[in-house]
């Protein structure tokens, strides 16, 4: 087969798209190298990802050409891409974040888009009026002349049957994975090796994911009043919320119990989760969350929020509270605390439940899907 891809995340978006589309393409190659796999990408961006494609005679990068494509790039992905897909005979084109091109009606194969999540319609108040109206324009687009829509959790299957009117058996749920290097067992030298780089402490709360408002990285912190001694160990890209946050910390004098860190590679980002002693991802809302899907499948506990997706992502042992509640994550962070029993069935059963979303499970589905 001949598969294409958006795959403009893949080399541009550092998280969350970036990660879906990376670990997919990867996952492919590595369990169905018999595949040819063309990425569609209005520019490369020199990352490890592009590196590891240039040692791939089975992947091709293709990037804008003619001189007006590449003045107006984002117009080529619209339009430009699909003569191209007929061209080069692909027979099955991906859209790996919620979009299709405008003219994809064009296309000979078969249209199949990853949609991960119809927040800016469930919480509109978060995003600008502008974004809104893009945002709903390419994805329902996307999702009315895909042939397939893939949904990555159940939730986000009602979401698109809801707000845009799909019929449920247009829909199929593939969940995400994540990077097998989260997989792995991490040696103690290791370990430390990364524990001193960083300079982290034996025992810490973690928590990985942009600091915006929606995930809801505030709460933790203000969880810390109520829990003695433990620091929190922050990953993630700063917004303007960041801010916020950090003006609670030097109003509570919590500087020396939050440790933001920066640079933080993928190779590295493994390691950290196996060191933490607990994950907490207190957001109001995702598709589904991989940094949830991290944490389980490095044996570490998570703590998340009620609801939505995220019984979907963390499993039945995991532990929930309302993502407002500071007490009660306070509480739980005490009770986890308090028994390392308890910590590590939580880490045993959890890194049994993510099993499903080992990425040689979800690559077979997807080829059953492509076929």
């Amino acid at each position: 087969m001949k598969i294409g891809f958006d795959a403009k995340r893949a080399f541009l978006n550092n998280s969350g798209l970036g990660n879906y589309s990376r670990t997919l393409i990867k996952s492919l190659d590595e369990y169905f190298p018999e595949n040819d796999y063309t990425l569609f990408t209005t520019k490369k961006s020199g990352n490890e990802f592009e590196q590891f494609i240039s040692k791939k005679q089975n992947i091709h990068i293709q990037e804008p050409q003619h001189f007006i494509d590449k003045k107006l790039r984002s117009r080529w992905r619209s339009y430009g891409i699909t003569e191209l897909l007929n061209q080069q005979h692909i027979d099955v084109y991906h859209g790996l974040s919620n979009e299709l091109p405008f003219n994809i009606h064009q296309f000979k194969g078969k249209k199949i888009v990853s949609t991960h999540d119809l927040i800016f319609l469930r919480y509109p108040n978060l995003y600008p009026f502008l974004d809104r109206k893009i945002y709903n324009k390419k994805f329902r687009h996307a999702c009315d002349i895909a042939d397939t829509i893939i949904a990555i959790s159940e939730e986000t299957k009602r979401d698109i049957e809801k707000y845009y009117f799909i019929p449920e058996n247009k829909i199929q749920v593939v969940y995400q994975s994540c990077d097998e290097a989260f997989y792995k067992t991490y040696s103690e030298a290791a370990k430390k090796s990364i524990q001193e780089k960083f300079k982290l402490p034996t025992d810490f709360l973690f928590y990985v994911g942009t600091i915006e408002e929606r995930k809801n990285l505030l709460t933790i912190v203000k969880a810390l009043k109520n829990v003695k001694d433990i620091p929190l160990v922050v990953v993630g890209r700063k917004t303007s919320y960041f801010e916020k946050v950090k003006a609670y910390i030097k109003e509570h004098k919590l500087e020396q119990r939050v440790l933001f860190l920066e640079n933080v590679s993928n190779q590295e980002l493994p390691v950290i989760y196996q060191l933490a002693s607990i994950f907490i991802f207190p957001s109001l809302f995702e598709g589904f969350g991989i940094p949830i899907i991290e944490a389980l499948t490095s044996k570490t506990p998570v703590i998340t929020s009620k609801g939505g997706c995220f019984p979907e992502a963390a499993g039945p042992n995991s532990l929930y509270i309302e993502p407002s509640d500071e007490k009660d994550l306070a509480e739980k962070i005490n009770h986890l605390l308090a028994s390392e029993q308890t910590r590590t069935t939580m880490a045993e059963k959890g890194f049994e439940y993510a099993q499903q979303f080992h990425p040689k499970t979800i690559t077979n589905q997807l080829i059953q899907l492509y076929k």
